[in-house]
């Protein structure tokens, strides 16, 4: 351990270098030291074998984040340019840095940064009201979280409490919802299950867009006295890959939920905030669900926020006890502040009807860069601004993606496999910049081919 003296001064160097808009290029070197040297020693080691797409070859070369670009990309520590496909996995959706929801969380942040816990914080009841106006059909309470992981365990725990008699939860296969305890028991990938086995009990899997399946496994459980009390589903599955179901997928889950009287918590955390060309996905199916689960872009790029929105019937259950599930950060005033900011920029700009239009344009441009590629690259698919390319394997995926990123633009795969890579970019993105993927792509498809 080292002396509190020379751990003061290195905190002061830091402070000092988070502090400047500009670094010199020693400043630079220094960084990119320390970054490589603290993965590697204190973070963990695997992040950097993990992340071996952005290290252009070498380590030392390694591309180290340090600071937005624009509304649609973001600069390293050397000064290049990368336009994000990635969107933090989807956190970006009003872009980086919108100017609206920094204002909104520093005014916040100026006034007060947290809430003392007892007294009523008014930014909670604000944004919880414009949640019940915002979203679907009856959804009314909600819970205020930091992240889609803290969402779904709230709507695990609301289900388990209103069907106490009922505890058998369905998920599908491919399904991601977080890595918890609790949520990592509806999360399918079998990697990250398999060194906590066993998991929380009373989960069940069946494969997605299969409603002949899903109605068999609620009938075997109900047969044996295992009752199903919730089926837990993405709209679309994002981290499993980008799978769309067919237009009569949820309406009919919807409607086995109510034949078997489970609830239908509907994981939106990824496919929410106008992402898919409407601000909620199941609005594309004309279906409500009984809780919803939001993260992600909810805190409009700027801070940690999710919620888990329910029915008054459902949410009920709380009411005698609201100290049955909290938590001390989520809801937060800085958070609300971005959060409110964050729908009210959706609505002003109509991003999600932007979505709905980019979305078609970048399919369309996608599609036509794979032209004469199909061999590599079979299938292009997506809603709205969540799309996907579909490698025959994951090395071409990989070597796609790293020459991608290598020219300036960043895509990442998926479930830690890189033969689906998402494309997935702030809903702010411009044609120009589109294009300019597009021909990206093409390039790499073409470097890939000649091998």
């Amino acid at each position: 351990m080292n002396s509190y003296e020379d751990i003061y001064k290195y905190t002061e160097k830091v402070l000092e270098l988070i502090a400047k808009p500009v670094i010199n290029q020693k400043e630079v070197e220094w960084v990119k030291k320390e970054t490589i040297n603290g993965f590697r020693e204190y973070v963990n080691p695997g992040f950097l074998e993990y992340r071996k797409s952005v290290t252009l070859g070498d380590l030392e070369a390694s591309a180290v984040e340090w600071s937005d670009s624009g509304p649609n990309g973001f600069r390293d520590v050397n000064g290049k340019e990368y336009i994000d496909c990635l969107g933090g996995f989807g956190i970006y959706n009003v872009g980086h840095r919108h100017p609206k929801v920094l204002k909104a969380v520093t005014d916040q942040l100026n006034r007060q940064a947290l809430h003392s816990q007892d007294l009523l914080d008014p930014l909670r009841a604000m944004l919880m009201r414009i949640l019940a106006d915002i979203t679907p059909g009856e959804l009314k309470y909600s819970f205020l979280t930091n992240s889609g992981t803290e969402s779904v365990e709230a709507a695990i725990k609301l289900a388990r409490a209103y069907n106490r008699t009922k505890p058998t939860i369905i998920a599908a296969t491919k399904a991601f919802h977080g890595k918890s305890l609790g949520s990592l028991a509806g999360t399918a990938k079998g990697v990250f299950r398999r060194p906590f086995m066993p998991m929380l009990s009373g989960f069940r899997h069946v494969p997605f867009d299969d409603l002949d399946m899903l109605y068999k496994t609620m009938q075997s459980c109900q047969m044996v006295g295992e009752d199903v009390g919730a089926v837990l589903l993405e709209p679309i599955q994002g981290e499993g890959g980008v799978n769309v179901p067919s237009d009569g997928y949820l309406p009919g889950v919807r409607e086995l939920c109510d034949e078997f009287g489970a609830l239908l918590i509907l994981d939106e955390v990824q496919t929410g905030m106008g992402r898919t060309g409407k601000m909620f996905c199941c609005e594309h199916y004309g279906v409500v669900p009984d809780v919803m689960c939001l993260a992600k872009a909810f805190g409009g790029g700027i801070m940690p926020a999710g919620a888990t929105i329910a029915t008054e019937k459902v949410f009920s259950v709380l009411f005698e006890n609201p100290f049955l599930h909290t938590t001390t950060f989520g809801g937060n005033p800085l958070a609300c502040a971005a959060a409110i900011a964050a729908i009210n920029v959706l609505i002003e700009e109509k991003l999600p009807e932007r979505a709905t239009i980019m979305g078609e344009y970048m399919l369309t441009g996608l599609r036509k860069a794979a032209e004469g590629h199909e061999n590599l690259l079979p299938d292009v698919r997506g809603k709205g601004l969540l799309m996907a390319l579909e490698f025959v394997d994951n090395n071409i995926g990989f070597e796609v993606a790293k020459h991608m990123f290598d020219n300036g633009v960043l895509v990442t795969g998926t479930l830690i496999n890189a033969q689906v890579i998402r494309v997935e970019p702030p809903l702010t993105i411009t044609e120009k910049e589109a294009d300019r993927v597009f021909e990206v792509l093409s390039y790499a498809l073409d470097k890939v081919s000649v091998g």
